[in-house]
């Protein structure tokens, strides 16, 4: 067995165990928050229209999205635009602990399972809404991860000044599900000492601005207003990405005297060592221009692989410059159990990252493959009192035998 095999907790030990969350949601943040909480250990019901979630046939950017946050989730397939299916959707809402979803304004009173509707049904009910913007001037505008980087100062502060960029990832998106999660974490812990639910809600742009706010800070501690991360100036002289030999690059980071020493030691420098107008953090950072000119001189003769080694056996923090897809083959990822098997729609598998927490030791892996649409309508609706016949006769994509 590999070691992950070995840490993974059972389902029955796992901490959500009994918990049915119910989830209308797209894209990436309600459904992150549904991941989270069926790695948890939550029965996670997800509602997709009968032609599936429209997340499953992205290209592109998005062609990963649905596999990376909708593991260990069951799939039900429902028709919102005729009567039958929204008296089913609610049906299934009044059965839940949690109802996520993250729809544009409105659209939830809609289809009847708006917070204030569901809630007098079922007032145990934690109702979790993923929104652009909370309350406020705001509220009713559509959001994207990337308005709101360019609204939240994490775009300005990425780029080069006149340049804003946004983050590589969907950083907001995630973040978003996962603030989501915790509300609902708090929202759990609190009912069971009064017995009713909470609306949570988890917003976008209130997300972005938490990003931004050490930066708002350094400017109410400073007066300076703090420049983009490319433009910055830096609180450590040796700080940076440099050029090895074979145009390696590595990132290298010395933040205190101790690092500095064995780096210099490290590269044959005694005589930057010697140095008086490099005795200290402080004056290296004035020097940095000419001290980092000569750092690059130098390492552009070194081996990657020996100077890693150096540098990790004398504690000096250093990072290749990794592109996602060599993640796949990363040897700490690989022996930690950091990858998991994740079976798909299709009966392939994939090595999916798992959430970056354990349990005693344990991770939490993929109990359920990623569900092919609709493949667990009729067992839903049959809990929820439906006939075969009564399911047969709503709209589904693919009509499945009635002793599926």
């Amino acid at each position: 067995m590999s070691s992950q095999e070995l840490n993974q907790p059972k389902a029955a030990d796992l901490p959500l165990k009994g918990i049915r969350v119910v989830e209308l949601s797209h894209m990436v943040m309600g459904p992150t928050c549904g991941m989270i909480l069926g790695d948890l250990g939550a029965e996670v019901i997800k509602v997709e229209p009968p032609k599936g979630d429209g997340t499953r046939r992205l290209l592109g950017a998005g062609a990963g999205f649905f596999r990376t946050f909708n593991r260990n989730k069951k799939s039900i397939t429902l028709d919102t635009a005729t009567a039958e299916g929204r008296e089913a959707l609610i049906r299934l809402v009044d059965t839940a602990d949690v109802f996520v979803e993250n729809f544009k304004p409105g659209r939830m009173k809609e289809l009847g399972v708006d917070c204030e509707s569901v809630r007098k049904r079922n007032p145990k009910l934690i109702y979790v809404s993923h929104k652009g913007f909370l309350n406020g001037p705001y509220e009713n505008r559509l959001a994207l991860d990337e308005v709101v980087q360019m609204m939240a100062g994490l775009a300005y502060m990425t780029g080069p000044v006149g340049r804003p960029l946004r983050a590589g990832s969907s950083v907001n998106d995630i973040m978003g599900g996962m603030f989501g999660a915790i509300g609902v974490l708090a929202a759990i812990h609190e009912r069971d000492r009064t017995g009713l639910g909470k609306e949570v809600q988890s917003a976008l742009f209130e997300n972005c601005v938490l990003l931004s706010a050490q930066h708002m800070q350094q400017y109410a501690v400073t007066g300076q207003a703090a420049a983009p991360m490319p433009e910055r100036i830096s609180a450590w002289a040796v700080y940076d990405v440099f050029e090895l030999a074979g145009n390696e690059q590595l990132f290298i980071a010395a933040t205190g005297d101790g690092q500095w020493r064995a780096l210099c030691n490290i590269l044959g420098r005694p005589d930057l060592l010697a140095d008086p107008t490099l005795a200290t953090n402080n004056l290296r950072v004035v020097a940095r221009p000419r001290l980092l000119a000569t750092l690059r001189d130098t390492l552009k003769n070194f081996d990657g692989k020996t100077l890693v080694a150096d540098l990790e056996r004398n504690h000096i923090p250093f990072a290749p410059i990794t592109r996602p897809e060599e993640l796949f083959d990363d040897p700490h990822l690989l022996a930690s159990g950091g990858l998991a098997k994740l079976t798909l729609e299709d009966g392939s598998q994939t090595d999916m990252p798992l959430l970056p927490i354990s349990l005693d030791g344990a991770r939490l892996a993929p109990r359920l493959p990623i569900a092919k649409t609709g493949e667990h309508t009729y067992e839903i609706l049959r809990s929820l009192g439906y006939t075969d016949e009564q399911i047969a006769a709503l709209p589904q994509p693919q009509r499945q035998a009635a002793s599926a």
